[in-house]
């Protein structure tokens, strides 16, 4: 029986495109990625503790010497369970920076780290909403664990963004989001 079909050039033809599909599914969803895990340990800002103003102290504001967090966030789950914290800091030369502190997601196919103008939100309609908007591009996500720094260019506004989501490009979804809160100065 098994001769048989084996004879016949329908079965090969069959044989032929399950293989290329086999192999196209192979690529596409990258199956394998569910079992890596890649560990980023950027070195993040150092950033002054607070320090209580005497009384009677000038509240004006010093000279940017130091490092300052200017929005910040926690990570919530969406395709794929997510946590850490993002913030936005300001460099004491005038430049920015995005920080992943912590991040702990799942490994994935064209992973990218996404500042998006879109509110966070959960549950699953929250999985595709950062591409609707205004968003830039920082570049592919370095690993799915760890300390990340992304640097903004010149030309991005931190101010203009209201979010950073874990994006998997290939699926056009969010793996994770942080909505970034505006710190008090």
């Amino acid at each position: 029986m098994i001769q048989r079909l084996l004879t016949r050039p329908a079965t090969w033809v069959v044989i032929a495109a399950l293989s290329i599909g086999g192999a196209g599914a192979l690529y596409w969803f990258q199956p394998w990625r569910l079992f890596t895990d890649t560990v980023v340990t950027d070195t993040l800002s150092s950033l002054p503790s607070p320090t209580p103003q005497p009384a009677g102290a000038s509240s004006a504001p010093a000279v940017a010497s130091a490092a300052a967090v200017i929005a910040q966030g926690s990570f919530v789950t969406h395709e794929h369970d997510t946590s850490g914290e993002a913030r936005v800091v300001r460099n004491p030369d005038g430049t920015h920076q995005l920080e992943l502190i912590g991040l702990d997601t799942s490994d994935g196919p064209d992973l990218r780290v996404w500042l998006s103008d879109q509110q966070v939100r959960t549950g699953t309609a929250g999985w595709r909403v950062f591409d609707d908007g205004t968003y830039v591009e920082l570049g592919k996500l370095k690993g799915n664990h760890g300390d990340q720094v992304y640097r903004l260019a010149a030309d991005i506004d931190p101010s203009a963004f209201r979010s950073v989501s874990i994006w998997c490009k290939r699926f056009s979804v969010s793996f994770g989001a942080a909505e970034l809160k505006t710190v008090a100065s």
